[in-house]
């Protein structure tokens, strides 16, 4: 499928057609609709490029949050590792 950024959308954002991808991209990552990869692609960047925009922008590269925390913690002390 290819998508067809109106002019109107670029004006109104005063972004170029790299940044308007790059905008969409991060936002999917972040939200987790995308992955690295797939997100990197849309952005029409490398992985490694793309790592160094979400590094810019203060987005993490990975989405570990408090319950995944608790999760470890827990396999954790089953091991006897903690």
């Amino acid at each position: 499928m290819a998508l067809t950024i109106s002019d109107e959308f670029l004006d109104a954002s005063q972004l170029t057609p790299t940044e308007f991808l790059q905008e969409i991209a991060l936002h999917l990552f972040q939200s987790g609709r995308l992955t690295l990869g797939y997100a990197a692609k849309m952005a029409e960047m490398d992985c490694d490029a793309f790592q160094d925009l979400l590094k810019a922008r203060k987005i993490p590269l990975y989405h570990y949050n408090l319950e995944d925390f608790e999760v470890d913690l827990k396999n954790l002390r089953e091991l006897g590792r903690l």
